[in-house]
């Protein structure tokens, strides 16, 4: 048996002020004309359908479309470009910063939900996933589509690399309205940006994948401490320097950091992932857990692959089986450069953060230290220059999330404050140019300097594409590429 890979124009004024009900009259006949799925200003399902993951966000699209087919989402394209209208699409719904319905109001919304077909050629070892799957259909609850256009990251991806790695196709509607199967032999230039940047140039329908056979069997791990400030620095440096040893590519893990039980402590966990027999896993944590406390809560659960997306799910993969929650938060990230570690100083400054302003903060914040590179990991093996992703020398991507009291708007002024400082305290006590990114998947929408710390030294070469298969910018958003 084989198994997937780990599986990230606002309306012209005169539309949407003075002829706002003769645009959204147009919009509408033309949809219908065609038999297309939508849902407007005024039916009843327009809240639900509008309604953003991040409630800190509440924009109001011109439609939310359901297209059933390629050939409906371009039918879909070509209204918009006649309308003039930002066409956005929708895969899982969980952009960070409501992305996928246009980052502002009046958008035309392509949501692929019905787009959610999986199809295995296990003699080729092969797979094409349609971009409304979850990744609950594949792995977990997220959609496909975001994860695997700016990355997607599991713990496998050290083996196998990233999602966006594994695209051999995409199948995508262009802004003309072409529906086009992109390979890097037929277009190489656009096949390099839709793996990093697809939703910038098109809407994508389908990715063509490479899939691997399922590991003998998969141990996930979970090891937790409540430590103080120079327990969990050190935790933190230890990891840092284990993961520069001669780890194997099938390890994956990260740390997660939540506040502590009482103030100057914080809950430390090393929660990971083993795809190989079991009777490795501790000689390969040895090194790093001998500069660790005893763990007092421990976990290891092995089984198949299967049993490990389980377990890393929580509970079942079925993704129709419960409703969308939502969430009202704030989050950034970070990528360290492997060539210039975190400093200790800098750890010590962290920790200091959470276990004191943390245990003090009114939110409800995590963070996790995400491993990406070390020893023989896929992910830094692939070129910087293959794909449109823009950091193939990071160790870690560190995800900082705060929501707010309950989860329910608004968000408080101070969580901004809170998560802001929270990075600085890596940032100020690291060198002046220190090269850091961010991931794009963990979109922050107040991070001024985005182009860099998202796409780097490719951006250039991504808003030339961008001229050439966008230039009306029909596909625009507020972190899109900018033609």
């Amino acid at each position: 048996m084989r198994l997937l890979t780990t599986l990230s124009l606002l309306a012209t004024a005169g539309a949407f002020v003075a002829g706002s009900t003769v645009a959204r009259a147009d919009l509408k006949g033309s949809l219908r004309a065609l038999h297309i799925n939508a849902s407007f200003p005024g039916d009843a399902s327009y809240a639900s359908a509008s309604s953003a993951f991040n409630l800190r966000f509440t924009f109001k699209p011109a439609a939310v479309t359901y297209p059933k087919s390629p050939q409906e989402v371009s039918e879909i394209v070509k209204i918009g470009a006649a309308q003039k209208l930002t066409v956005v699409a929708r895969s899982g719904g969980h952009s960070y910063i409501a992305n996928g319905l246009g980052g502002k109001d009046g958008a035309l919304v392509v949501d692929l939900q019905n787009l959610n077909q999986v199809s295995v050629d296990s003699s080729r070892g092969t797979a094409v996933i349609e971009s409304g799957n979850r990744l609950g259909d594949i792995i977990l609850a997220l959609g496909i589509g975001g994860h695997a256009s700016f990355g997607g990251f599991g713990f496998t991806s050290r083996q196998w690399g990233l999602t966006l790695d594994t695209i051999t196709a995409v199948n995508t509607v262009l802004a003309n309205g072409t529906v086009a199967r992109v390979t890097n032999q037929n277009d190489p230039d656009l096949f390099w940006g839709l793996r990093g940047s697809a939703s910038s140039f098109g809407i994508t329908t389908s990715i063509e994948v490479t899939t691997f056979a399922a590991p003998p069997s998969a141990t996930i791990f979970q090891y937790a401490w409540d430590l103080n400030v120079t327990a969990a620095a050190n935790g933190i440096a230890a990891f840092q320097s284990f993961v520069q040893t001669n780890i194997p590519p099938h390890f994956g893990g990260e740390i997660n950091l939540v506040r502590g039980p009482t103030a100057g402590t914080v809950t430390f966990t090393l929660l990971g992932g083993w795809y190989a027999p079991v009777d490795g896993l501790n000689a390969t944590l040895a090194p790093f857990m001998r500069q660790m406390p005893r763990a007092p809560r421990t976990t290891v659960q092995t089984g198949t692959y299967l049993d490990s997306a389980v377990v890393l799910a929580g509970g079942s993969l079925d993704t129709k089986s419960k409703p969308d929650g939502h969430d009202t938060f704030y989050a950034k990230s970070l990528m360290t450069p492997e060539g210039s570690p975190i400093s200790h100083g800098a750890i010590v400054a962290f920790v200091t953060y959470l276990a004191k302003q943390g245990f003090a903060s009114k939110t409800e914040w995590f963070v996790q230290l995400e491993l990406y590179g070390g020893k023989n990991s896929a992910i830094n093996a692939v070129a910087p220059d293959a794909t449109a992703f823009a950091h193939r020398s990071s160790t870690f991507t560190i995800q900082f999330y705060a929501s707010a009291p309950g989860k329910v708007p608004p968000y408080p002024s101070y969580g901004f404050t809170f998560m802001n400082d929270m990075v600085k305290t890596l940032t100020d006590h690291s060198p002046k140019n220190w090269d850091y990114g961010a991931y794009a998947n963990y979109i922050d929408d107040k991070l001024v300097d985005w182009k860099q710390r998202y796409y780097g030294a490719h951006y250039a070469r991504l808003r030339s594409l961008k001229d050439k298969y966008d230039p009306q910018d029909l596909f625009t958003f507020p972190t899109a590429i900018e033609e």
